[in-house]
Order: C-alpha cells, then structure tokens, then sequence
C-alpha cells in the first residue's frame, strides 16, 4: 500500500510540473480562462442574425502606396486588408482584454511554462483560390515575417528557438527561454500568406499587385493612392465559424481616400460616406447642424469603450542633442497650456492626459508604488522620481489665461538646469546656440494645435517652427526618425506585451521602422517589459505595467496631450449595429446594411 501511495505522489507531482502540456482549446487567454464556453454560438457583440447584402462606404484621409501591410517600405497601406483579406491563425474578441479563438487553427495546444506551442490547422481552410491551406503555408509566412516583416514581428517571431510542421495540418513552435507567455498569443495572431503567391524576394518593397488571402472579403478594384473596394468571397470558407457569425456582413466595401479632412467630411455630408470617427470636439459639437443630420439620414452616438486611454502627445526625438536631457524635456512639457487649448480649441470636451494607461488599473496616476513595483524598480535606483514614484506627480495646471507667468517661471528654471539661458529674447545653450527645433505635422488639425503650443514656447524664448507635409513625407520621416518632435499616439491595450518593445525597448530605438519613435533606451524600460510579458499571475502582471508607467512618465518622453472618454461616432441611417460596444469600442465588422 505504501508504495501504491508513493507512485500516486510521483504521478500527481509529475502531472502539475512546470511544462505539462494541455489538452488542444479552441481558444487561449493572456490570463487565466477564455470567457466563452467551448461551445458558444456567436461573440457578445454580434447580431448572428444581422442581414447581409449592401455596400459599405468609408473613407479615410491621405493616401497609400502598398497593398502589403507586413513589410516596413510601405509607407502607407491600404487601409481594410487586415481581418478583411488577410486572417490570422486565431481571431481576437474584442470584447475581452487578450483572449483568441480559433480561426484559420482551430486549436492551440501549449504548456504550463508557455515554452511550446502547436496550432492545428481547420482542413476546411483555404486561400481565396481555393488552394488549402497547410503547414508549410505558416511556417512559410513565420520565416518570412521574421526576417523582412514589420519591426514587431521580426523581434517576437527572433524568440522562437524552432519550427516544424510534423503534418500538413499542424505547426509547432520551440518557445524554451523566450521567458515570454504572451509569445504563443503573438503567433496565433500571425497571418497566414500562401507560400505560391507571395513574391519572397521582393516582399521588402511597396506593391499594388492584388493581394490573395484567406478572409471573406477579396480586392475588387484598385485606384492608387485614391480608392480600393472590396468584395465579398461567396467561397469563404470559415463564414459558418462561431467567431465569424454575424459579422462581415457587406457585400462590398468601397474605401475612398481624401488629401483634405474638409472635404472628406463634405463627403459623409453629401452622403458618400456611411460611418465616420469624428475627432474633433468642435465639429462634433457645432458641425452637424446640416439637412441630413436634421431629418434623421445621418445618426449620432456617443459610445463609451472600457479601453485604457492611452496617451497621445507631442514625442521628443530624444536622439537629438537639444533634447538629450530630462530636464529640458520637462521644461518644454511645462509649456503646454492644456486649459487654455481645451477651453478655447476644442470647447472643453477633453481630459489631460497624466498616464500612458489612463482609466483604468493599469495606470500609476494617482497610486503610490507598491511593494511589488518597489521591488521591480529596485535594482535601478533614482529610475522614477519620488513624486512619480509616490503617486503624486500630475501634469501642471495653468490659470487657464494662456499666459501663466507662474509656468513660464518653471519652465525657465528646469531649463537653467539643463544648461540654458535667456539672452536677447531667446533661449540659448552654453555655446550661444538658440533652443530652436521643428514641430513635424501631417494634418491642419495637427497643425493648429501645434502652433498654440508653438506661441506658448516662444514665450519663454525657444523657438519651434511647425511644418506641415503629406502623410506620406510624414511617414517616411517618422519611420526614418527624421524629425525633431512630432506628434504621437500609443494606443493602450488592456493587456499591454510584447508592443511594448516595438514602443519603447532599446533594440527598437535603433531599427528603422520602429514605433520608437522617441528613441527610448533605458536598461529599466526594457526589464519591466520583460516583467510584463512573462508575468504569469494578473498581480505581477499590473505591477510590472504600473512600474513601466512609472518610468515613462519620469523619462519625459513626450509632451502628454488630452483624450475624449467616449468615441464620438456619425453614421447613416442605414446601417445597424448590435445593441452592445464591445471593450474595445465600436466594431465596424459587427455593422450591417438594414434591408429596404
């Protein structure tokens, strides 16, 4: 009996070791379980019985010059390929933080560690063309990706230790040592090109050739740089998938681009444009008093999403001299007369941004550091400021009257520390050479706000000249760091990863491409990202994000701007969407066009 007992033991220590592999899901959350039972029928935010048919007008403002948008030369892809065309080996529910269900895998298997992982193909999947789609299709696209890929998936897909296919219908990936749990869910939201129709050799450079995917819709129609329309594919074979009913229901999508926002918004006026994000509080507020609004043609919504904020703000090249130390960066951030910007641009709708994960548990704003983040923060003394580090710094907050000499003072006392001094009426450094940089925008909306805080800067005698170019300047300068300061955004997932790195690590300060655009190289940076995508319980998990936070905001990176605490959305009369906004706000792909 003793010894029955101990092989018992033996077992039972060997089934809960580090490693053991799980049985194959259907779907995989960052931390801890999937929402949906395995057996759910339609995502929470879709109507399963949502009509289809119609077409669907949208619009976006610039241009674009690729139809590839996994590769770093195109500078401006066509927007609607992604999800539409191109699909992923699991599909994301925008209605929880990080969990994937199956989609072109129809299981993933890994391990407790989330050092392995398999993907088991659908046997009904395949390429528009009808061609199935097999394993040497995704280890085709994972060693394609990773060597001329976008910069984040050339740095995730360089974890992976190996990748075979043992059958047809089944991928494995070697994770061991990425010490990376999000890395299995990386993968699983890799595309899956078709090896026989993608040109490898020259995948690095801009395209317009049609592109073959695995999505329900195919491309129809393409007009460089002005228009791409989109078709449903009556052969698309994962329609009947749970995570696809109710959803993409058009049976066409026309995408015109606009060079002027005036005239795109004339467009969705005129009615050639069924859906429109607005972004600007004072349209928003007084633009909307037209025929088709008034009689009901055009409908309003003002939808609340449960998404971290985020942050948008003006971002110091910090690769240029003038801007290499904190104190000067702070000096300059002083400078930003939110009260004024807000009551007189944007007629007070917006909140100052004090957090790169705002609204939500993952921000530091307001929170002093706890024993867990102390711990994490520890080995790099002096890393966050005390204030930050306690909870207690926040953005200054001006009188409101555009001229707060109280501001300007702190301004020109952080700047005296970092080396400037005023003479003549301008700020110069040691050397006598004048604090002076360009201000690169790609809008008129980016170019007002630019200037107001432009005029406020010349208060204190530094001069920024704003410039206005074409998206496409704008891009080829941003992914070449060609700029001195610029206006960013980083959107906040719930569940923040191995973005992270692309955003703010070392290695990406130094690869073109890179959403670094900062150039942020910080030893303590990239171990709290590290933290975050190894954590494995939701505890250290939010420790290691508010650790990171706390860094950034000491760092001075950027100038922090405002956010609208719903999305504001125009749209006709119609289209319909289900009663529900998801977590991540409205989803296009749940819409549909009401019968007549």
């Amino acid at each position: 009996m003793r010894l029955i007992a101990i092989l018992f033991a033996l077992a039972a220590a060997v089934g809960s070791a580090p490693g053991q592999e799980t049985a194959p899901a259907g779907a995989i959350a960052i931390h801890g379980a999937p929402a949906l039972p395995a057996s759910f029928d339609h995502l929470p935010y879709a109507n399963p019985d949502a009509p289809k048919g119609g077409r669907l007008n949208l619009a976006y403002l610039g241009a674009f010059d690729s139809l590839n948008p996994y590769n770093v030369k195109a500078l401006s892809t066509a927007q609607g390929l992604v999800g539409n065309v191109y699909q992923s080996l699991m599909a994301r529910s925008a209605d929880e933080p990080f969990t994937l269900y199956g989609l072109i895998a129809q299981s993933i298997e890994t391990d407790d560690a989330r050092d392995r992982v398999v993907f088991r193909l659908d046997p009904r999947a395949h390429f528009s063309d009808g061609a199935k789609i097999v394993a040497a299709d995704v280890l085709f696209t994972f060693n394609l990706l990773k060597t001329k890929g976008l910069p984040s998936q050339r740095a995730a897909y360089a974890l992976v230790r190996s990748a075979d296919a043992p059958d047809e219908e089944t991928v494995r990936f070697d994770l061991a040592g990425a010490d990376d749990r999000e890395l299995p869910l990386i993968l699983a939201l890799m595309p899956v090109l078709s090896r026989a129709h993608t040109d490898a050799a020259h995948f690095e450079d801009q395209t317009l050739a049609i592109p073959l995917g695995a999505g329900p819709y195919k491309v129809a129609e393409v007009v460089p740089g002005q228009r791409l329309t989109l078709e449903r594919d009556p052969n698309y074979w994962g329609r009947d998938l749970p995570i696809n009913r109710g959803l993409y229901n058009f049976d066409e999508i026309r995408i015109d681009y606009f060079r002027d926002a005036s005239a795109m918004f004339e467009a969705f006026k005129a009615g050639l444009v069924d859906f429109r994000l607005e972004d600007n509080p004072t349209r928003w507020r007084d633009g909307y008093d037209f025929p088709a609004a008034r009689d009901g043609r055009i409908l309003r919504m003002s939808a609340p999403y449960g998404l971290p904020k985020g942050i948008s703000g003006f971002a110091f090249n910090t690769r240029r001299s003038i801007f290499a130390d904190v104190r000067a960066r702070e000096g300059l951030a002083t400078m930003f007369d939110f009260e004024w910007i807000n009551a007189n641009l944007y007629a007070g709708v917006y909140r100052r941004s004090k957090s790169f994960f705002d609204d939500s548990e993952l921000s530091a704003a307001g929170r002093p550091a706890s024993a867990r983040e102390r711990a994490l923060l520890a080995p790099f003394p002096g890393a966050v400021r005390d204030d930050i580090l306690e909870g207690r710094w926040a953005p200054p907050v001006s009188d409101g009257t555009g001229r707060d000499r109280a501001l300007a003072r702190k301004a020109l006392a952080l700047l005296d520390q970092a080396g400037y001094r005023l003479r003549g009426g301008a700020l110069v450094d040691g050397r006598g050479r004048p604090l002076d940089f360009e201000i690169l925008v790609k809008d008129r909306q980016e170019e007002r706000l630019a200037l107001a805080y432009s005029a406020s800067l010349a208060r204190i005698g530094v001069a920024a000249n704003v410039r206005l170019v074409d998206d496409v300047q704008f891009q080829r300068r941003r992914s070449r760091f060609d700029f001195d300061m610029m206006i960013g955004s980083w959107i906040a997932s719930p569940s923040p990863g191995n973005e992270q790195r692309n955003r703010w690590s070392s290695a990406a300060a130094a690869m073109e491409g890179s959403y670094n655009i900062c150039g942020v190289a910080s030893p303590a940076i990239d171990a709290m990202i590290a933290t975050i995508v190894a954590a494995s319980g939701r505890d250290d998990f939010v420790a290691a994000a508010r650790a990171l936070d706390r860094l950034l905001l000491s760092g001075f990176y950027i100038v922090p701007l405002f956010y609208a605490p719903n999305q504001w959305v125009a749209y006709s009369a119609e289209l319909g969407h289900p009663d529900k906004t998801p977590l991540f706000g409205v989803t296009l792909e749940a819409w549909w066009r009401k019968r007549r």
